[in-house]
């Protein structure tokens, strides 16, 4: 049977094929397993090759060195353990494998998910931000040291304060830094040191295991820090040690030795910086010394220093300049006023102030003229306006019909507009143009014109 060669994949393709499946696969990218180390193997480049098994089966292994180097702890066979990584397939062989990211030992895996849950609550809340660091003072003269009264820690702070900054004084808050009542004892103490005056706080204990260290991942001791008016150094463990105090603390040392380093400056530095401020201080005093002598033979050989009544002889004649330009000014200005007045004085109306009066008489014998023709225009345009407002009267006033011929009957002071409101024997008023004449109706005959009935008195 023949079979096209196209058909036919090569192993690197299938290989690269599944990797391919499993790196997309989003269930895989981030796998928690746990289970114990066997076939431990520690290369000389710092990764870590093993296997991971439970009692039925088992899965290769590896962690590069970049996520190696921050265990805390040397791994071993029969170790048990819990790790965080992705599966991948290794192109080369063909199996699959876990790359590990993160491990640590079976058994405080509790508390390890409780510290990386309260670290990203914290975070979100904004406590690790910088914006919220206070910084620490350059030159403290009073530091709190909250930490227990004996052990390595405190031995190492107070000593290294001593030999560095010997002007400082130092306060130390006895606490407990393990078991249960350490973290509100440390609360306590970090409170307790607000009412001390204090520069600045070192909060701390030397090194442990994550329980030994477990009071510093307390929530209460992240909020106390974040809250002190003080400014905070954590120094918990070693280097490779890491608490939610040291997130939340304004700065973070290594070791507690490296928390007195941060606190306090180092005397022969200061004396070095002295040193040099005061060379450079002579120096600047000699640079100025010698300028301001410069200055002074300037002024030696001046002129002025040399002959100063030149100077006055000068400041004189300015003077003297400015009197003349003072009295010229005066001068013109008396002269251009007397013009004024010697004008004023030729002036016609100051001969002859009854022009001014006489003038005054022809403006208002002038006005009274134009008033005068205004009311005469305007009486005259009101008449034209009143004579014909009487004739549009006129035209409605009926004794204007009267005249024409027409009389008015009138029944008790009423006018009798028809025939339906009259009886026989009933007293009427018959009003001419020139009189009223009293008459009485005797008869009343109907007549009809058209469609209207009319009655004749």
């Amino acid at each position: 049977m023949n079979q096209t060669p196209t058909k036919y994949l090569t192993v690197t393709a299938i290989n690269r094929y599944l990797k391919d499946q499993f790196d997309r696969n989003e269930h895989l990218r981030m796998v928690f397993l746990k289970g114990e180390i066997s076939n431990f193997k520690g290369h000389t480049s710092g990764h870590f090759y093993f296997s991971l098994k439970d009692e039925n089966s088992k899965i290769n292994a590896i962690m590069f060195s970049r996520n190696a180097s921050k265990l805390t702890f040397q791994p071993a066979d029969g170790m048990k353990v819990l790790v965080t990584g992705r599966i991948s397939v290794y192109e080369q062989s063909g199996s699959y494998q876990i790359y590990v990211e993160e491990m640590v030992e079976d058994g405080i895996g509790n508390l390890y998910v409780a510290f990386e849950k309260l670290k990203q609550d914290l975070a979100k809340e904004g406590l690790f931000q910088a914006e919220h660091k206070k910084p620490i003072p350059k030159y403290p003269t009073k530091i709190g040291i909250v930490t227990a009264p004996t052990g390595a820690a405190i031995r190492d702070i107070l000593s290294t304060i001593k030999r560095r900054y010997p002007l400082c004084e130092t306060i130390l808050f006895p606490s407990l830094v393990q078991g249960e009542y350490a973290a509100p004892d440390i609360v306590r103490n970090i409170k307790r040191a607000a009412s001390y005056d204090i520069d600045v706080l070192i909060v701390g204990r030397g090194g442990g295991s994550i329980e030994d260290l477990w009071a510093f991942n307390e929530e209460i001791v992240a909020r106390a820090i974040y809250d002190s008016e003080i400014p905070i150094i954590s120094a918990v463990g070693h280097e490779v040690d890491f608490t939610i105090a040291d997130f939340v603390a304004d700065r973070r040392a290594p070791t507690p030795t490296g928390a007195a380093e941060m606190a306090v400056p180092n005397v022969v530095d200061l004396e070095k910086y002295l040193h040099q401020l005061e060379i450079r201080l002579e120096e600047a005093i000699i640079k100025k010394v010698k300028y301001q002598k410069l200055v002074l033979e300037s002024f030696k050989s001046s002129f002025v220093i040399k002959s100063p009544m030149i100077l006055f002889d000068h400041k004189r004649q300015a003077l003297d300049l400015l009197h003349t330009r003072l009295e010229e000014g005066i001068s013109s200005y008396l002269v251009g006023k007397r013009t004024i007045l010697e004008q004023m004085k030729k002036h016609y109306l100051l001969k002859n102030p009854k022009l001014l009066y006489e003038g005054r008489i022809e403006e208002l014998s002038q006005d009274k003229k134009t008033l005068t023709k205004g009311m005469i225009n305007l009486l005259s345009k009101q008449k034209v306006l009143l004579l014909h407002d009487l004739q549009k009267l006129e035209l409605v006033n009926p004794l204007g019909v009267l005249k024409r011929g027409y009389s008015m009957s009138m029944q008790e002071g009423k006018i009798v507009r028809d025939i339906t409101s009259l009886k026989e024997g009933m007293p009427l008023q018959v009003r001419f143009v020139d009189g009223v004449v009293d008459t009485k109706i005797e008869k009343i005959e109907e007549r009809e014109y058209g469609k209207r009935d009319e009655r004749k008195i």
